[in-house]
């Protein structure tokens, strides 16, 4: 009986090992696109793989997004996001899913879903017209999402440019919701 109950203790054990092991596996997140890894050579050759994984610091599951997403956008930081917070012809524009919104975004910006930002450029702007719309007198937009792996924002500049408004007019804050809050910045929750 002893020994049974011996070998039934180490059976337990090394399935309690087992599944440490399995829970301690990494998630590796996308680095670019589907890629999961991006490999790098060093001086003499050598190849290294980098990685990304998830922490708790990791707020989504994204991509990393290019600093320009659309030639002559202009990328932007905090210290930009604030003067134009100032700026009459500029709007920070929240271009995130409505339930991302409402768990908190920067105060003062308008909300626009990436998904329907081309349809809504008036709201920007613009005015539509029998040939589309004329965006010559468009705001200063200041776009932004839930951070560098997301990619919203960059999606709906995409469709902006392609329905006219003019690239030198947006202003992309690439670190959104993710390094307005870790930098201890004011975030405005509930519902809009």
């Amino acid at each position: 009986m002893k020994l049974n109950l011996t070998h039934l203790l180490a059976a337990i054990g090394l399935a309690l090992i087992s599944l440490t092991s399995l829970a301690a596996e990494p998630e590796y997140l996308r680095i670019i696109g589907t890629d999961t890894k991006f490999v790098v050579k060093n001086t003499k050759g050598e190849e290294r793989e980098i990685k990304r994984v998830m922490t708790p610091c990791a707020k989504n599951k994204g991509w990393l997004q290019p600093m320009v997403p659309v030639a002559g956008v202009t990328p932007v930081g905090e210290i930009e996001m604030l003067n134009a917070m100032n700026d009459r012809d500029a709007m920070l524009v929240d271009m995130r899913e409505p339930e991302d919104r409402e768990q908190g975004t920067i105060p003062g910006s308008h909300h626009i879903v990436y998904t329907e930002v081309s349809a809504r450029l008036n709201e920007l702007g613009c005015k539509k017209t029998a040939k589309g719309w004329d965006c010559a007198n468009a705001k200063k937009v200041f776009a932004f999402c839930n951070g560098p792996v997301c990619p919203q924002s960059p999606t709906a500049i995409q469709a902006m440019t392609r329905d006219g408004f003019p690239a030198s007019k947006i202003y992309y804050y690439r670190g959104g919701m993710l390094d307005w809050a870790a930098l201890g910045f004011p975030v405005l929750k509930g519902d809009f």
